[in-house]
């Protein structure tokens, strides 16, 4: 019973986007620690490619019979594996910014904005989780307010 209650509406989808930007946070407060580390080359997780495989599995499973229940079947990309507690993920070197002498090609701008975005992105996810899992807790509860 509990399994049905947490696979349903946007619970699944909510849970792999949070999970995504956390790892995506990882990533980019690496880059921020490696600001000055010769060599270095910045890393992000793509995160079109994430989105295009959500938005397919929402899709897929608004086919079912139920279309609200079930399991989000999300395909693994070269960057992520999806398994039951989470994600996976395998970033690669962006190559967009400018070389500097030490061989790193930083952009502390780029870095700052991607981090606020994922940081924004985050927040929000987990806000709308919230309020998934307190609707859940006022239908059992079986009051309002």
């Amino acid at each position: 019973m509990i399994t049905g209650l947490l696979d349903t509406g946007a619970l699944p989808s909510l849970e792999r986007f949070v999970q995504f930007t956390g790892q995506r946070h990882r990533v980019l407060a690496d880059n921020i620690a490696n600001l000055d580390t010769p060599y270095y080359k910045p890393k992000d997780l793509d995160t079109g490619s994430f989105q295009a495989e959500l938005s397919r599995a929402i899709g897929e499973r608004r086919e079912q019979m139920n279309p609200l229940s079930g399991e989000l079947e999300l395909e693994e990309t070269d960057q992520l594996q999806f398994g039951q507690d989470g994600i996976l993920t395998k970033a690669e070197a962006t190559n967009e910014n400018i070389m500097f002498h030490d061989r790193n090609n930083r952009d502390l701008e780029l870095i700052m904005k991607d981090l606020a975005e994922n940081t924004l992105a985050h927040k929000t996810g987990v806000e709308l989780l919230k309020n998934q899992f307190d609707m859940l807790k006022t239908a059992i509860r079986g009051t309002i307010g």
